[in-house]
């Protein structure tokens, strides 16, 4: 009876476990099945988590180089911040490779709004300037710092974060992201910039404002 009831519990261990280990991975990102996927930005015939892959007919060597990181992008902007984008949608060799590169430009003074990557940590190297960095745990404790030209700040997945230049010249920094694609999501435009609008009177009770303030801020995000 002792040795029925062990193989009974055995099997059952097993049973779960192999439960377990195929319920993850079928959630956790899969390795790439070949050499590479170029990114077929056209296709409208294929809806996937991600870009289908161009035909290996069509796959040539400029696929795999990118010039788009060259030049200086304007800062001309209310911000004081410019960006020289390098994920899939503007490299598109990128594609399955989990990996992505920005550069930032910042005027003195210039800043990047508050906001949160969703689907990547962040990875960020000061080129040039002085530059303040800092993020936001969930028990809203801030971890922030002032780096200079040669340091780096990492940024966790999903955490609200901000950077701003302090120094008196330009300030450019080499952003690299552990995903393609890993998305931005900037609290003042998704807070005050929405489509449809967040209604004023819950926005204001969030605030402890008045839902004028609301408005007046709302007229400055509507673009």
């Amino acid at each position: 009876m002792a040795t029925k009831c062990t193989i009974k519990t055995t099997s059952s261990f097993f049973l779960v476990l192999c439960l377990t280990v195929f319920t993850l991975s079928c959630f956790a990102d899969p390795d790439e099945l070949q050499d590479f996927c170029v990114a077929d930005l056209n296709s409208t015939t294929i809806v996937m988590n991600g870009f289908p892959c161009k035909p290996m007919s069509q796959v040539t060597t400029e696929d795999f180089f990118y010039s788009g990181l060259v030049n200086e992008s304007s800062t001309a902007n209310p911000f004081g911040l410019g960006v020289r984008p390098g994920d899939v949608t503007s490299f598109p060799g990128l594609n399955t490779f989990g990996l992505s590169i920005n550069i930032l430009d910042l005027a003195p003074g210039g800043i990047v709004p508050l906001h949160t990557h969703p689907r990547a940590t962040e990875a960020n190297l000061v080129i040039k300037g002085k530059v303040f960095f800092g993020f936001l745990t969930t028990n809203n404790v801030l971890h922030s710092k002032v780096i200079t030209s040669g340091e780096v700040s990492i940024i966790p997945k999903g955490l609200v974060h901000f950077v701003q230049n302090v120094g008196k010249s330009k300030a450019v920094v080499v952003a690299m992201f552990n995903s393609q694609s890993p998305g931005a999501a900037g609290l003042p435009f998704n807070l005050f910039g929405s489509t449809p609008e967040i209604p004023n009177d819950l926005l204001a009770k969030n605030f402890l404002v008045d839902e004028k303030l609301i408005a007046n801020i709302k007229s400055k995000f509507g673009n």
